[in-house]
């Protein structure tokens, strides 16, 4: 009799547990079904990632903010693409690519970059105008973070270490 109440226990355990992280998970967007370009040819949709932890930060060439948040998602790909984050910087519609091309040259940047000359990235994430804008995506493809302006890169740190 007791094995028998503890497989029932056991049972409902794991049932109330898995209700209480689809409840969890339920208020979260989800990530956009987008494509991205890259400045090396690639086509990158974004559910291929799922299973993977992914910031998108929509940024240009012009914008002070987002040329302060390089060598800090530079830091972040470098600690964290081996345990599977991925990171694309989206240019925007208005960034010539040959400046964007440059700039990733110049600065550097180990990650993806990212293309939206028609604004497609943009507008499936929300109409993003303004740079930078970065999203923290899970491994199940919910946006864990929609951040507009500079994130905290220690607050981002902790949240991705949770992904992972």
């Amino acid at each position: 009799m007791k094995k028998k109440e503890l497989i029932i226990g056991l049972f409902l355990f794991a049932l109330i547990s898995t209700s209480i992280w689809a409840w969890l998970q339920a208020g979260k967007p989800k990530a956009p079904d987008t494509t991205f370009a890259t400045i090396t040819g690639e086509i990158l949709p974004l559910n291929t990632l799922s299973g993977k932890s992914v910031i998108v930060t929509f940024w240009a060439t012009t914008c002070p903010g987002c040329m302060k948040e390089i060598p800090h998602l530079i830091e972040l790909y470098q600690q964290y693409h081996n345990q599977g984050l991925e990171i694309i910087a989206v240019a925007m519609s208005y960034d010539r690519p040959d400046q964007v091309i440059a700039m990733a040259k110049n600065k550097k940047m180990p990650y993806k970059i990212a293309l939206d000359t028609k604004g497609l990235n943009a507008k499936a994430f929300g109409d993003i105008r303004l740079t930078p804008t970065t999203f923290l995506i899970s491994p199940t493809q919910t946006i864990e973070l929609h951040k507009l302006g500079n994130f905290d890169t220690n607050a981002l740190k902790e949240r991705i270490n949770k992904l992972l």
